[in-house]
């Protein structure tokens, strides 16, 4: 089997929250076996920015579920969307 890129939306709770430490918190929530290939912020509209999470993972089922997951628990953020998958 081959590896998965992910593109990972990960949209913060508020326009308030400080994005560096938001991607912070993200890398220390990303999984083991899971490799992080960069975060990139998003202006979306009115002050709010998304940021953008590539991760690579292993190409079987159910693949980005953890990492959503982790993402998910992480304080202020308000929520993950997988936006791209596809295979290296």
């Amino acid at each position: 089997m081959g590896d998965v890129a992910a593109l990972i939306k990960v949209m913060p709770s508020d326009v308030d929250v400080n994005l560096e430490t938001l991607k912070g918190n993200l890398t220390a929530a990303v999984p083991e076996g899971i490799r992080l290939r960069g975060i990139v912020e998003e202006p979306i509209a009115f002050g709010l920015v998304a940021l953008m999470v590539t991760i690579v993972v292993g190409d079987v089922e159910g693949g980005t579920e953890g990492v959503e997951h982790a993402f998910a628990q992480v304080s202020d953020v308000e929520s993950v969307q997988v936006v791209e998958v596809g295979l290296l």
